[in-house]
């Protein structure tokens, strides 16, 4: 039994079931994927505002957000926010899964990360060493090259950047070059499309929508069973053999603490009897603190015009009869990889670039009047760590979040270097001639106090937080290497809450072939 199906759920069910000897049964608390918003990739917009496709994660203020409230947006849809999302698909660098490999095991290195994405994708550039061409998920190249695009990765060039095919070539180093992103044929390509849909006909898959998971029930220490409301309707679904908590780094979690696994502390104030005390459960969150940086330009070469009145119905007309043209295209489709001090042995940070610029004025649900461009910019392993926990035992109740940005002062420092890198970058030459000023955070903003307090007004998260049910190989980590939640029995989790530390990029790609991976280990026991 699967709970929850995003990315991690998708695959798992989609692996898992192969075998016709293998009954699964997967959990989704949203409905259907099947919206033209969904599959529309610029209708990305219009889903996130959604309350019935989201779930809206709310923080606890932090010190210098003058008390205003951030909503970590998760989708609430067969697909999880590969349905929602931005449709980058950056894979992280080979180290990081080394990294997590020497934490946990040898299991989750790159050599048989690799060999996952190798296996589970059907990539446009074709088949490489680590890059695969015939598996179930269809990833595509951007089509639209304008000048300004161009500009943009020039001026990266000129930064020593190597301009590469495929930026997610597995060397660890710097990149720049269009970004790859999970678009077929001009519809979005979730994990419920490329894993759930060609399978859904199999007899030992079971699909249950608009099914919200309360917690795991347990007949001592073993995993029996888990208690939902399905349409408003208690419902109790019994497992057979195992149950995988695949909900996200912010669901699941809080699945485990009602289920009376997590801090004993915190369980008692919720009146929820402990099953196992396990103070990691919630804790080692771990986000991208992500900053819009924005320029207006000289010339009219950006896309800001053509998402307003009559142009925005041409390209939407477009879209609808072609499959084609801006409303066809990621949220960003050119990417940087750089490093904030040259001494780095492998970049450490990831601008990515867009054609257009957002009016701040309007919280960011409309674009500027003018031309301009901006980047998202954001740390790429960043040391401050968050917290997630219960606010009661209702789970219509959100949890407390608190994501704890810059409170050490390495992430402090990244992030005042990463401003001044992305200065850099905006002043080489293919670039500069086009900018006529940079307007968020602006000119203005120059001492290290003044560049923190920009992260606090102008940045968000970065839609990438993991940690919060830690693996690892000590008996403090919430799941252990094979991904069996310690204390208790017949009960695993596989999603970004498992990953000990933050992959170098966007979080979509890392899970699928994580949970590929999983999947090897879940057959193998």
């Amino acid at each position: 039994m699967i709970v929850g199906a995003g990315a991690a759920g998708c695959v798992l069910a989609y692996r898992l079931s192969e075998d016709p000897k293998n009954s699964v049964a997967l959990i989704e608390a949203g409905a259907s994927h099947r919206h033209p918003f969904i599959d529309m990739p610029k209708g990305l917009g219009k889903i996130l505002q959604s309350p019935k496709f989201t779930w809206p994660f709310p923080t606890e203020p932090e010190d210098g957000t003058a008390g205003e409230v951030e909503y970590w947006l998760r989708g609430k849809v067969l697909g999880g926010s590969t349905s929602v999302n931005g449709m980058m698909y950056v894979r992280g660098q080979p180290a990081d899964f080394d990294e997590i490999a020497a934490r946990s095991s040898d299991d989750w290195s790159w050599q048989h990360i690799g060999a996952a994405y190798a296996a589970l994708e059907s990539h446009e550039l074709g088949a490489a060493e680590t890059r695969g061409a015939k598996g179930p998920l269809r990833v595509s190249m951007p089509v639209m090259k304008d000048r300004l695009s161009e500009a943009m990765i020039a001026a990266g060039e000129a930064m020593g950047l190597p301009r590469k095919l495929d930026v997610n070539a597995p060397d660890n180093g710097p990149a720049v070059g269009y970004a790859p992103r999970t678009i077929y044929k001009g519809r979005r390509e979730s994990a419920a499309t490329a894993f759930i849909d060609p399978i859904r006909k199999r007899p030992n898959l079971t699909i249950i929508t608009n099914a919200m998971v309360d917690r795991v029930l347990f007949d001592g220490k073993r995993a029996t069973s888990v208690l939902a409301s399905v349409d408003d309707a208690s419902q109790t679904f019994a497992a057979k053999r195992e149950i995988i908590i695949a909900g996200g780094a912010l669901a699941s979690p809080t699945i485990l603490q009602r289920s009376g696994i997590g801090p004993a502390d915190l369980l008692k104030q919720h009146g929820i009897s402990v099953v196992h005390d396990s103070p990691q459960v919630g804790q080692n969150l771990i986000e991208h603190r992500a900053l819009l940086m924005q320029w207006k330009l000289r010339e009219p070469l950006s896309q800001n015009l053509h998402f307003s009145g009559l142009r925005l119905l041409g390209v939407t007309a477009q879209y609808f009869m072609k499959r084609t043209g801006m409303m066809a295209s990621a949220a960003y489709e050119v990417g940087a990889w750089l490093k904030s001090r040259p001494e780095l042995p492998r970049p450490d940070l990831q601008f990515l670039l867009a054609p257009f610029s957002f009016d701040f004025a309007s919280k960011r649900t409309k674009l500027e009047p003018f031309h301009g461009i901006h980047t998202v910019a954001y740390p790429l392993r960043p040391t401050s760590r968050g917290e997630i926990n219960i606010r009661s035992k209702n789970p219509g109740d959100m949890p407390i979040l608190k994501p704890n940005y810059h409170s050490t002062a390495e992430d402090r420092r990244t992030m005042i270097d990463l401003i001044k890198v992305a200065r850099q970058y905006a002043n080489q030459t293919p670039l500069r001639a086009l900018i006529e000023v940079e307007t968020y955070p602006g000119p203005a903003a120059t001492t290290d106090d003044e560049l923190i307090a920009a992260y606090d007004k102008f940045g968000s998260c970065g839609f990438h937080a993991v940690g919060s049910c830690r693996m690892g190989s000590d008996a403090e980590s919430v799941v252990d290497p094979e991904l069996r939640v310690r204390g208790v029995d017949n009960l695993r989790v596989m999603d970004t809450s498992i990953i000990p530390q933050i992959p170098s990029g966007n979080t979509n790609g890392p899970t699928m072939a994580m949970a590929w991976r999983a999947a090897d280990l879940i057959l193998r026991a």
